[in-house]
């Protein structure tokens, strides 16, 4: 009895300990009966199981994150990418993963990996290369998330994201792309010049007629002033010559005298009776 005591408590504990499992709150629990699926919706807590007959296979019900090989990609313009991207996802129903994979890590690893990447490659196909990197990534992503998600109902999977950290160019598109874009830059500048050489063209055609009406602005206005003046001068004149008619034909001819007799050196031979000589002959008052 002394020896025999002690073999039923070690039975019986090993018993109780096969009879009773935890299910943590990042854990899913399906529970098997001679390796039928039973039950899999446990709550997070302790639970009870008939020992020997009932076993419990665990699942990490946490998102997994899928981190991919890089891969090259065509575009629809033929041009190869490398893509470095990751996929996250989760198991949404136990039961139905364990059938679909035999709850097989590795299985769904290379499944998922295999259609996730197929599906890009489609998408990149359908999208230039200035398209995959701009503001269409996003709207890709989400598209291929949705058809993710379709593939992998029965699977008991739901595919959460899928995204792409970085795009690398082949050096071959590399230098297509450098070549583009200077002759895109070199195409840009020239029209730049040559609109420019326009706008000098322009702006120097409109200088020049300003310059031709301002001068035909000034050369009216000076002439109308001279008018003006010369008028005036004439009024003046006439005015002074009905003043003093006498005075004024001796001022007009002391003038012509002056313009006459330049220089020392100027000699003028002409008749003293002459008209232009007649106040000589009058260096007395009458």
């Amino acid at each position: 009895m002394r020896l025999l005591i002690p073999i039923i408590i070690v039975v019986a504990l090993i018993i109780g300990l096969n009879s009773i499992f935890v299910v943590k709150e990042t854990e899913f629990a399906i529970k098997f009966r001679l390796g039928e699926v039973v039950r899999a919706d446990y709550e997070p807590g302790l639970h009870f199981k008939m020992p020997f007959i009932n076993n419990v296979r665990k699942l990490d019900r946490r998102i997994i994150t899928l981190d991919m090989r890089p891969e090259q990609m065509n575009t629809a313009e033929q041009k190869f990418v490398e893509v470095d991207y990751y996929v996250k996802w989760r198991i949404t129903n136990p039961r139905d993963y364990y059938v679909a994979t035999q709850g097989d890590m590795m299985f769904t690893r290379a499944r998922l990996s295999q259609l996730i990447r197929n599906d890009l490659r489609d998408e990149f196909a359908q999208r230039t290369l200035s398209e995959v990197v701009s503001e269409q990534r996003r709207e890709m992503m989400e598209q291929l998330v949705i058809r993710a998600d379709r593939r992998f109902q029965d699977f008991g999977i739901d595919v959460i994201d899928v995204r792409i950290k970085k795009i690398e160019l082949t050096d071959e598109v590399l230098n297509s792309v450098f070549e583009r874009m200077e002759t895109q830059r070199t195409e840009f500048a020239n029209e730049l010049r040559s609109l420019g050489r326009e706008r000098s063209e322009r702006i120097r055609a409109d200088a020049d007629r300003q310059v031709r009406v301002l001068l035909a602005d000034a050369e009216r206005d000076a002439q109308r002033l001279r008018g003006d003046g010369d008028a005036q001068a004439i009024q003046i004149y006439a005015e002074a010559f009905d003043r003093d008619r006498e005075f004024f034909s001796f001022w007009r001819s002391m003038m012509a005298y002056e313009a006459s007799f330049g220089t020392e050196q100027d000699i003028m031979l002409m008749d003293t009776r002459s008209e232009f000589f007649r106040y000589f002959d009058q260096m007395r008052p009458e």
